[in-house]
């Protein structure tokens, strides 16, 4: 019943069905509209703020009673009575501070001033597993079954990379560097519309910058005017070698698929030349992956080692993208491994096994070699595996992942198209002009202290990621449809409650979850939390812990649950949330005042209210699917994405914490889905 399989749906980004790649705009008509305009991300008004989060505080208060604690309206009175106190105090003078500070911001007061160095640049923490985003994307029809499967023989001599895998990864290249080029062109997108202005400004976050590792916080590398021709290259990876690739021509249009591809090969026949000469690269993409103030510290030192390290740091930030040829495919070790047939080495595509072990990979390479093979500073990361298996991964603090996931979706919507290239895999010939034209080297100079923290920043990674219990669940019960049109209900909502459920079943308590609202309605705005547990939501899973509630009873509280979590969604990503203020609160209090925090910062429900133990997203349909990490050591990530017939969700949490378990939640939450359509399917009793 939950087989597990790529999902094959229709792009719809948030939510809504859209339109992106129709070339029914053009930049002609572009001209002959009047462009909108955004309205500014707003202040919140603080007394509505703390109403609202006193709200929040309602479940915890209700559990702490039910478990000996004080008493519900006691505690809730003390509350009140801190709200007023902030709110006639000090809450005032960091209003109008915030105020002040938002009449002083070109664009808003969150995103220019508070919210990228709070939630990324000052957090010191590994981005590997812990910040980075991933997408699997969906297989290309054109390549034989026999190439995912690992039984084709056409591995270019001594490299282990394969022809087909370089055909894909030019064509997923090219359709990348297409779509930028028609946003540029206003050919999708267009900022003739609300969708359009929101999406050219966040895109253009993702090009020709890298996030720059800095003592306490970082930054982004400036990026530089077009004419310089460091912005005209692709990054690529092979063996831990770093290359660059020109991709314009000199007209900055893109280069045909074909040339891409010869320049690959190219750089894949160098690097097998090294290779034979038993050349083996000084991994120094590995220290990207380490605590970010030893890579800030290792930089200095790198930097300062030859100019010629200047020059490849700058050539790796100014490159559009970055492309990774892993010259492997990652299958999990085991002795046996049942899925895989006795004449393929590779287990058959979307088996349960192989998609967990494709998620992997791009999350954070082999596990025999972590980290090897990437730099996870650059926002848009190419992964493609030797069978051909492709997908991403990013660095967060540009955009959220839903941005480079609707460039992904435009990248893989078409399969390779074998006209647009000869119709053999063959290599340039090392004598050609064409094999030493159009790409370089990118070769650090390193001594023996870069060489140590290589080591030891791969094993640093190598404890992430063998703690990172992670896993997808494809439910194939029921999906969307069944959920909108026979229960009724809004999905994500719906979905939510079932978390809530499973979270209750596996822990015997409540926990504060996050989940992301897109509050893309207004300029320069990113997201909000929607605080997912409350009062109705707690009231409903009791309910159903309780086998003396009737099926009435608990279906009307699933329905107050819901309708609630509905209303604090469109609170949050109408700029009416909770959580963006109170930071920004918080960030208003001078370095003088802080001896003396108001008693409602101080007090240990803040904090646990913003604990998220349970950190959510739901994802819009798609030809892949993202993954992402836990926020806390004791908690899951979990993302899930539902379509029309199954409802797909990729879940993470850590091996050393005794109280979580991928395997255990993705059991509880089947039967939890299959207990909520039994609730909504059971008939009510007749009252006649």
């Amino acid at each position: 019943m939950f087989r597990i399989f790529r999902p094959r749906l229709c792009a719809c980004p948030g939510g809504r069905l859209m339109q992106p790649f129709s070339t029914a705009t053009t930049a002609a008509s572009h001209l002959q509209h009047k462009q909108p305009r955004l309205p500014r991300l707003p202040v919140p008004k603080l007394d509505q703020t703390l109403q609202r989060y006193l709200t929040s505080l309602e479940p915890f208060l209700l559990e702490d009673e039910a478990r000996g604690g004080v008493p519900f309206e006691e505690a809730l009175a003390l509350r009140k009575h801190w709200a007023e106190e902030f709110e006639n105090g000090i809450g005032k003078t960091l209003q109008e501070r915030l105020y002040a500070l938002d009449k002083a911001s070109p664009h808003n007061w969150l995103d220019d001033n508070i919210w990228l160095k709070k939630a990324y640049h000052e957090w010191r923490a590994p981005l590997i597993v812990n910040s980075n985003w991933w997408l699997s994307f969906k297989n290309d029809p054109t390549i034989p079954e026999d190439v995912y499967l690992g039984l084709a023989r056409d591995e270019i001599k001594g490299t282990a990379i394969t022809r087909w895998q370089v055909r894909r990864a030019s064509w997923l290249l090219h359709r990348t560097l297409e779509f930028k080029s028609r946003l540029e062109k206003q050919e999708v997108y267009p900022d003739t519309t609300r969708d359009g202005l929101w999406f050219q400004r966040t895109i253009g976050l993702n090009f020709n910058t890298a996030r720059i590792p800095r003592r306490s916080c970082d930054t982004f590398s400036p990026v530089p005017p077009s004419p310089d021709p460091s912005t005209h290259t692709v990054l690529v990876h092979i063996h831990d070698w770093q290359y660059s690739i020109d991709v314009l021509d000199s007209r900055l249009e893109l280069l045909p698929v074909q040339t891409l591809e010869q320049r690959l090969l190219c750089i894949v026949e160098d690097a097998g030349r090294r290779l034979e000469a038993r050349e083996r690269a000084v991994p120094v993409g590995v220290l990207t992956s380490d605590e970010r103030d030893r890579w800030a510290e290792n930089l200095e030192h790198l930097l300062s080692l030859s100019p010629a390290n200047e020059t490849i740091f700058r050539a790796i930030n100014h490159s559009i993208v970055a492309l990774s040829l892993d010259p492997w495919t990652y299958v999990f070790p085991s002795p046996s491994r049942e899925s895989a047939s006795s004449s393929s080495p590779l287990p058959p595509p979307d088996s349960p096994k192989e998609v967990d072990a494709h998620l992997h990979n791009l999350r954070s390479s082999h596990s025999s070699h972590p980290a090897h093979n990437r730099w996870f500073d650059k926002p848009f990361t190419l992964i493609v595996e030797s069978n051909g298996r492709a997908g991403a991964n990013g660095e967060h603090s540009p955009c959220d992942a839903l941005v480079p996931s609707i460039m992904a979706e435009y990248a893989v919507v078409q399969a390779i198209d074998l006209d647009a290239y000869d119709e053999v895999l063959a290599m340039p010939s090392v004598q050609s002009n064409e094999s030493q034209t159009g790409w370089r080297r990118l070769d650090w100079v390193t001594d023996d202290r870069i060489k140590l923290e290589c080591v030891v920043a791969e094993e640093r990674a190598r404890a992430i990621v063998q703690d990172s219990d992670d896993s997808v669940l494809w439910f194939d019960a029921y999906g969307a449809e069944w959920i909108k049109k026979i229960a009724r209900l809004a999905p994500d909502a719906y979905i939510q409650m079932a978390l809530q459920l499973a979270w209750y079943r596996t822990r015997g308590e409540f926990t504060a979850t996050y989940e992301t609202a897109l509050t893309r309605l207004f300029h320069h705005a990113r997201t909000e939390t929607i605080r997912t547990l409350t009062k109705e939501s707690r009231a409903w899973v009791l309910s159903m812990m309780d086998p003396n509630v009737p099926v009435e009873t608990r279906r009307d509280l699933l329905h107050r649950a819901l309708q609630t979590h509905s209303r604090i969604s469109r609170a949050a990503s109408t700029g009416r949330g909770i959580d963006r203020h109170l930071l920004g609160l918080r960030c208003m209090i001078q370095p003088e005042e802080l001896a003396v925090q108001p008693a409602l910062f101080q007090d240990e429900l803040f904090t646990r209210s913003q604990t998220w133990k349970l950190s959510t997203s739901g994802l819009s349909p798609g030809d892949q699917f993202r993954g992402t990490g836990a926020s806390e050591h004791d908690g899951y990530g979990i993302n899930y994405l539902p379509g029309p017939s199954l409802i797909m969700f990729g879940i993470e949490s850590k091996h050393s914490c005794p109280s979580t378990s991928t395997q255990i939640f993705k059991s509880v939450l089947i039967q939890v889905l299959l207990d909520m359509k039994e609730l909504c399917s059971a008939p009510l009793k007749s009252h006649l």
